[in-house]
């Protein structure tokens, strides 16, 4: 089709100047440069030239599926503005301040990685507060790491070494843009007309490629260790911070199902992927990349101004009301598995499964979901209640919560309201002492988070393995975990009602609260962020109830 591809390209040039964006200039060009010939580092482009073809979609029914839309109002895009984040960076030059320049580099790695990226390239590291707050520095360097994880970042990695250990822990290789422009791989094939098009607006070259949609590319940055460091900055362990892809490599939805399905998942009807000479595709992926955080992305639209923040209200708001609606439909189940009254005691059988494809909750080990159990009388009094959250966000009787130095067992059977079945990793340092810190993180000594269907306890590499009392709990599967729940009901009057809650939250009250002693500024702005809106912090995930009756009500 040469000749029909050169009248696309000419005729599209005009009217892409008639609109005000034919040659959308590049960050060198934005300073009166030219686009340099063969390049000797990679080639970003800022989010803006990607947006002006790639927004503006609608599927055939109707749906916006717009991809710069979605994309401004995910944890992608503000990635650098997560001011729990910065928080988290500051906390770690302060308790390790001669590595402060190691711990900037290797926290800008997924979180500012275009930046980093440009800076590696030249034989520097990547920083983080030298951009900060977002917005102020205006340079190359500053754009680019104010956008993120950016379009040209995702779809110019290679396929290099994906899946392998090389490729954790921000090992994703980005090569040189050649003279004909980097490579912008994606899961379509373009025709010649279209990818002049997409030279001429961007300088890049449209590359069809199978490894963009394949749970290794998304590895590269989701599987994440750190180096405990001593005193003086020696490394003295190496921690699985987060490393959902080895969760979901040893779960039965390797076979079935990638990252990108769940996170990403595709529209159903063909539709363009361009809104300048785009043709229905089959297959199109959505790009809100919803995942567990809610509570950030709400924390980002409340204080956008101080943070920074481009997107619109209503795409971070959109963002947020699907992460909650899939945390509530494709999470994890709760029941009663059974209710008998023997005595003065009743007994719950409670049973809760996972739904995802790797451990619940996954990630970031700040997150964590427990049960809330709460038995009434027929006057509507407590009889019990295991697992109220206080409007603090911290939970009633979590050992952890009150004392930071203590955290809360696995439990199969619980018998008073100070026990609280919870969710959770729990990070000691090398002298076995609880910690929060990331770069004093040793080992974990308690990981009962929820397994994946398929997930067997008794192979799992070290590094995913149960640590705790759930190893040697035999109610504590890929199945799910079975609990029994022994509540005195002498003196209820019945019937009673039996609520059981799977509460689910992102930042637990002790991560957020241990930032409290840092006297700088990220740390105490995120502290106050998390004050003002700590009873918005967690959420139910799912929920069951009954009527249970007593003897008594029987005469």
């Amino acid at each position: 089709m040469g000749g029909a591809s050169s009248a696309i390209v000419a005729g599209l040039a005009v009217w892409l100047a008639a609109l005000g964006f034919a040659q959308i200039p590049g960050a060198a060009e934005r300073k009166g440069q030219t686009r340099p010939a063969p390049a000797k580092a990679p080639h970003f482009e800022t989010s803006d030239n990607c947006l002006a073809c790639h927004n503006s979609l609608t599927s055939p029914s109707g749906e916006d599926v717009s991809i710069g839309s979605a994309w401004r109002g995910s944890m992608m895009a503000n990635s650098s503005r997560d001011p729990y984040w910065q928080a988290s960076v500051r906390r770690e030059t302060i308790d390790h301040p001669s590595k402060t320049a190691e711990i900037e580099d290797e926290c800008s790695t997924c979180h500012m990685p275009m930046a980093r990226t440009i800076a590696r390239s030249s034989g520097g590291h990547g920083q983080v507060f030298a951009h900060l707050p977002v917005g102020r520095d205006g340079s190359d360097a500053g754009r680019l790491a104010a956008d993120g994880v950016s379009c040209t970042l995702c779809h110019q990695i290679s396929p290099d070494r994906l899946g392998t250990p090389e490729s954790f822990t921000g090992g994703f290789v980005v090569n040189p843009a050649p003279a004909t422009g980097a490579a912008i791989f994606g899961p379509f094939r373009i025709d010649v007309g279209r990818t002049r098009v997409m030279h001429s607006a961007a300088g890049v070259t449209p590359t069809e490629a199978t490894h963009i949609q394949q749970s290794e590319l998304c590895a590269t940055c989701h599987t994440l260790y750190t180096k405990a460091l001593g005193p003086s900055g020696e490394v003295t362990a190496s921690l699985p911070e987060q490393v959902p892809y080895l969760e979901w490599r040893h779960s039965a939805f390797r076979t079935e199902r990638s990252c990108q399905s769940c996170h990403m998942p595709e529209v159903a009807e063909p539709t363009p992927v361009s809104s300048v000479l785009g043709e229905p595709r089959i297959g199109m992926s959505r790009h809100a990349f919803i995942g567990g955080n809610f509570f950030m992305l709400r924390m980002l639209n409340r204080y956008r101004a101080e943070l920074g923040v481009e997107a619109l209200p209503i795409e971070l708001e959109t963002t947020a009301r699907a992460t909650t609606l899939q945390l509530q439909t494709g999470t994890a189940t709760v029941s009663v598995a059974g209710a008998r009254v023997s005595g003065a005691m009743l007994d719950l059988d409670v049973a809760v499964r996972n739904l995802t494809g790797h451990k619940f909750p996954t990630g970031y080990p700040a997150r964590r979901a427990w049960l809330h159990v709460l038995v009434r009388d027929r006057d509507g009094r407590a009889v019990f209640e295991s697992g109220a959250v206080q409007p603090s966000g911290a939970i009633a009787g979590n050992h952890n919560d009150v004392d930071a130095a203590r955290y809360e067992p696995h439990y199969n059977e619980i018998r008073s309201a100070d026990q609280v079945q919870i969710y959770e990793s729990i990070m000691v340092d090398t002298a076995g002492a609880v910690t929060t810190g990331l770069l004093k993180g040793a080992r974990f000594v308690k990981d009962n988070r929820l397994l994946p269907r398929g997930f067997d306890k008794s192979t799992a590499a070290a590094d995913i393995a149960v640590r705790g009392e759930a190893a040697a709990d035999d109610d504590f599967t890929a199945d799910g975990d079975r609990l029994r729940y022994r509540i005195d009901v002498n003196k209820a009057a019945g019937p009673l009602q039996v609520i059981v809650e799977l509460r689910y939250q992102p930042i637990a009250f002790r991560w957020a609260r241990n930032l409290a002693t840092y006297d700088a500024d990220e740390p105490r702005r995120f502290v106050s962020y998390f004050e003002a809106m700590s009873s918005q912090s967690s959420m139910v995930v799912a929920t069951a109830g009954l009527q249970v009756q007593l003897p008594s009500d029987l005469r």
